[in-house]
């Protein structure tokens, strides 16, 4: 039994959808069907959930919005059009958005319930589909098939209580095409999972019903070494670690919403990322165990939007607490942080440069400086990660030497080195101007020149 789920691209028009139901068509152990919201039709095309949100702040400002709702039922009308399916679907969708516009609830909510329809349609019409070819497939809306979540608006985490219920579906004869992205609580509330989430979906849907693989179906082949945009022709990656996957999509790697294998890791399912427009590619295989190679680095993600709060005090290591401090001044001001990287005397906290206004830069170095007393503080701006990943990669000789050369061949200053104990990863931070330098660079010593 697979569970299949496809992404935006996979959905984006009536040929995209075909191409899903040939693919559904010829394994019958696809019994599971996840799907995203219609994206991008070209590269200058708008996401279909990014329309939907444009709608809603309109909407919801009581300011007119008729012209943002055609262009959402156009592309819809569209995908109808090419798959022939009953255009009545259409008065369905239309229905559903006006509800959510006019209903009551708190514009929070409505957004999350307006964002769901991208999915909930996509789900609708490839379920129409995949009967139309002669397949015995039934649309199933999350709240039925037992994804239950916490009441969290735009970042809804599954309950536990999910997976049993999920498992009942197992039973059911026709291939069910569930909506990513979204869920409901106990109360009956729809919640969406934060941006990206119907990988999470997917992979909750997989490890509920106990899938003997999870297919991931999007627009490349396999992962790669590297960011093909930045590398040329990078070489693929056939058989990845939870962990190392984990690592790469934090780190930049588009593919995988980072939070979206944790169910199947959990339960050992096997994932396998493949390619709608080339299925029969063999793509790349997620594992919780692989044998380990002297060549352990198997791939190098960057990402920039980083900022380093560095701060500095004689003495520090004696002064108990100082971190814990530190910490807790970001926690009241809802900043979270990426790493914390320390010496004797100083401590860095990497931060996200979308949590960081200059509003909110000034109020914690205040803060800092009145409750900490430090000798020195600073903000360094416009920083980029590096992560060399690999399993084994701390107990395997010259890799922190071979990506350091690597760097100075570039011209390429570190601006700070983080190797945890995970065994998986050691990152970099650099200056972001040097990130096309430095990413060929790390290639060329890891996987060859080209």
């Amino acid at each position: 039994m697979k569970v299949a789920k496809f992404g935006g691209s996979s959905v984006a028009n009536g040929n995209q959808i075909e191409k899903i139901g040939a693919i559904i068509k010829s394994d019958p152990q696809r019994r599971f069907v996840v799907v995203s919201a219609p994206g991008k039709r070209h590269q200058d095309d708008t996401k279909l959930t990014d329309l939907l949100i444009q709608l809603g702040n309109i909407a919801f400002q009581n300011k007119p919005y008729m012209d943002n709702l055609t262009v959402i039922m156009n592309r819809f009308s569209e995908i109808v059009e090419e798959l022939k399916i009953s255009p009545s679907i259409l008065d369905d969708i239309r229905n559903n958005i006006q509800a959510i516009i006019d209903n009551n609830e708190s514009n929070q909510m409505k957004m999350d319930a307006l964002k769901s329809i991208g999915e909930d349609s996509s789900a609708k019409l490839v379920s129409e589909y995949l009967k139309i070819i002669g397949l015995n497939a039934r649309y199933l809306n999350p709240q039925d098939a037992g994804i239950i979540v916490s009441n969290e608006p735009g970042n809804a985490q599954i309950l536990p209580e999910s997976f049993s219920e999920l498992y009942k579906l197992r039973q059911y004869d026709e291939i069910a095409v569930i909506p990513g992205f979204f869920g409901f609580t106990t109360e009956g509330k729809l919640m969406t999972f934060s941006r990206g989430g119907s990988d999470i979906t997917g992979s909750i849907v997989a490890a509920g019903v106990r899938a003997e693989l999870y297919e991931n179906f999007t627009d490349v082949d396999s992962v790669y070494t590297v960011n093909p945009s930045i590398v040329s022709n990078p070489k693929e990656i056939t058989t990845l670690t939870y962990k190392e996957m984990r690592e790469l999509s934090y780190a930049g790697f588009s593919v995988f919403h980072d939070e979206a294998l944790i169910p199947a890791f959990q339960r050992k399912i096997p994932v396998c990322i493949k390619n709608t427009n080339n299925p029969d590619a063999p793509g790349t295989m997620i594992v919780s165990e692989k044998n380990r190679s002297s060549k352990c680095v198997v791939g190098i993600a960057s990402s920039k939007g980083f900022s380093s709060l560095y701060v500095s005090k004689y003495l520090m290591n004696r002064e108990v607490g100082f971190g814990r401090k530190l910490l807790q001044i970001l926690e009241r001001e809802n900043i979270s942080f990426e790493h914390a990287p320390s010496g004797i005397d100083e401590m860095s906290v990497i931060i996200r440069n979308s949590q960081l206004s200059a509003a909110k830069e000034e109020i914690i170095v205040n803060k800092i400086k009145d409750e900490l007393h430090p000798d020195r503080i600073t903000f360094h701006r416009d920083l980029a990660m590096i992560m060399i990943v690999g399993e084994g990669i701390v107990s395997t000789l010259g890799i922190a030497q071979k990506a350091t050369t690597a760097l100075t061949d570039a011209h390429v200053n570190i601006e700070m080195i983080n190797q945890g104990s995970s065994e998986v990863s050691i990152m970099f931070g650099i200056q972001s101007e040097g990130l096309d330098r430095a990413i060929p660079s790390l290639y060329n010593a890891f996987f060859g020149s080209k």
